[in-house]
């Protein structure tokens, strides 16, 4: 055996094993929006009838609370992690409005809030006016998202002015007593849904190795 060869084999020896493949980046997108869409599918059920409430006033909290509210909440903790903070900030205002939707539908399902000065069961118009204050605010809350994020593709501000008319349908028609308005809201809450559904199919589609859709330039790119 050669000196050369002696050399030759000494240095594979020594020579460190090439580096494993990095694991791909988590992508909170995934689990975060195919679990928003249930509780949007039955939002848009209840606002068009399909879903009686007055029989059934309990029947949305369990969706609403823990097929979005807890599960966004968790996409909104895997974003943070990877440093991704604006769809954390995405997914953790919609899991507080739906988290807080349904602990707002037990409280007034259950008589937990009382009228503090008689101690008697709330009226229709202490309800009313309860729901109107919490659909403004998270209104207001939305449509400031939907400014904030002009920057980001077409297809995802079209999903959040749907949702922004969505709760300006519902506070009309709560503070106004306009019932025939919460079906027009239930046509813009599946909307909503077939839009988050079509960024939906384009994040499993990149992530098994496919083509990018196409989501639309934004509106704001400087």
């Amino acid at each position: 055996m050669s000196v050369e060869s002696d050399t030759a084999g000494a240095q594979a020896a020594a020579a460190p094993p090439a580096p494993a493949a990095a694991a791909p980046a988590a992508n909170p997108a995934l689990m975060g929006l195919i679990c928003f869409l249930p509780s949007g599918i039955t939002l848009g059920l209840w606002f068009v009838g399909y879903l009686d409430t007055t029989a059934l006033p309990g029947g949305m909290i369990p969706i609403v609370t823990f097929s979005a509210g807890l599960f966004l909440l968790l996409s909104a903790m895997v974003a943070l992690r990877v440093g991704d903070s604006v769809t954390a900030a995405i997914f953790g205002v919609f899991s507080a409005f739906w988290t807080s939707f349904g602990v707002l539908l037990m409280a007034l399902n259950n008589g937990w809030i009382i009228d503090a000065g008689t101690g008697e069961a709330l009226s229709t118009e202490q309800i009313g006016s309860i729901q109107s204050t919490y659909l403004l605010s998270f209104t207001l809350v939305f449509v400031l998202l939907t400014l904030a994020t002009l920057r980001l593709p077409l297809m995802f501000t079209i999903g959040f002015v749907l949702v922004d008319i969505t709760f300006v349908l519902a506070y009309i028609g709560v503070t106004a007593g306009n019932a025939g308005l919460f079906p027009i809201a239930g046509i813009t809450t599946f909307a909503f849904c077939i839009v988050f559904a079509y960024i939906l199919f384009d994040a499993f589609g990149q992530t098994l190795g496919g083509r990018a859709m196409s989501m639309g330039g934004p509106l704001v790119k400087s």
